[in-house]
């Protein structure tokens, strides 16, 4: 007789429109001496973590397609990414870590072949701006900053973000005193500026005055030596890539950067000695340098050949000595 009472399991379609009934609560009674909000609040975490085990499956069983898609579908119906991305500071820590997961997962959930993700972001763009402003909230910087690095696998939405005035942000959050924020806002400034190779040079083809000015000026000459060490890597993979070669040609003509590079090459760390090093070889390597840098070249041409005779790295070394006695 007990199994006939036994309550019968609810449908992924189910558990998110509970989940949205109890974000709407949250939303609006949140300031409310309401007597059953931590009970409300223990019961959407519960819920929250019931719809990750339903997209990530479990130690027991994998994820089924059927079940993903259903919640996916039903996710994106209503408001349901909006609730939870306002309501996350609400949040304990692990409805947080799980919230940011779920989000992750469903920009990647297929409904007849389209990402519906894409297309709810499309069309309400702003919650990018929200996942944006998260890095200057200590308690929301790290979710958000994960939420925001998978919206931004969606070309169109990464897009939007390049081309808004959010871009010139990201240098003072990569500089923000708390270490695990300023890494994590450089994880998604970098993510922005190499995934999506034509919609970045087209970026940096359009923005190329402001963007290098302030890459420079507040990354590469930055007083903090991780800020330094990162900029440089992520400088040289962005001119080594083929999809910017005409950023990279403008790049390496510049004196100014040059500079900056050979004082790079002079840091004490042999991380930025490396790194700087790849980048200062494509303005050796340049077959067009101009006149000026050939002259900077020459005239440091006996301090560099010095400098690189001690300099441990890869055989690349030796081509570029050689470029440099032939830029005489």
């Amino acid at each position: 007789m007990k199994g006939l009472f036994k309550s019968k399991p609810r449908t992924p379609a189910e558990l998110v429109r509970q989940t949205r009934d109890l974000l709407v609560y949250v939303d609006v009674y949140w300031n409310s001496r309401e007597a059953k909000k931590e009970e409300k609040m223990a019961d959407l975490s519960k819920l929250i973590r019931e719809l990750k085990s339903i997209l990530y499956g479990s130690s027991e069983s994998e994820p089924i397609a059927e079940a993903c898609a259903q919640l996916t579908q039903e996710f994106f119906k209503d408001n349901t990414l909006r609730l939870l991305i306002i309501c996350l500071p609400k949040m304990n820590l692990e409805a947080r870590k799980d919230a940011a997961q779920v989000v992750a997962n469903l920009q990647r959930q297929q409904v007849q072949s389209r990402l519906i993700a894409s297309d709810y972001l499309e069309a309400n763009k702003d919650l990018l701006d929200i996942l944006i402003a998260g890095y200057e909230n200590v308690d929301v910087a790290l979710h958000y900053g994960a939420m925001l690095r998978e919206c931004i696998r969606h070309q169109s939405i990464a897009r939007y973000v390049l081309e808004s005035e959010h871009m010139k942000k990201f240098f003072p959050y990569i500089q923000l005193p708390n270490f695990d924020i300023a890494s994590d806002a450089m994880a998604t400034f970098k993510e922005l500026l190499t995934r999506h190779k034509s919609t970045v040079a087209e970026f940096l083809n359009k923005n190329y005055d402001w963007f290098f000015a302030d890459y420079n000026s507040q990354l590469l000459e930055s007083s903090n030596y991780i800020t330094r060490r990162q900029a440089v890597k992520l400088l040289g993979d962005i001119l080594l890539d083929r999809a910017n070669v005409a950023i990279m040609v403008r790049y390496v003509s510049s004196k100014d950067n040059l500079r900056i590079l050979m004082n790079l090459l002079r840091e004490s760390s042999k991380n930025i000695q490396i790194e700087a090093f790849h980048v200062f070889k494509v303005f050796v390597a340049n077959q067009n340098k101009p006149p000026e840098i050939v002259s900077i070249l020459v005239a440091n041409r006996s301090k560099l050949l010095r400098f690189f005779s001690d300099f441990k790295t890869d055989k690349d070394v030796l081509g570029v000595l050689y470029a440099l006695i032939g830029a005489t």
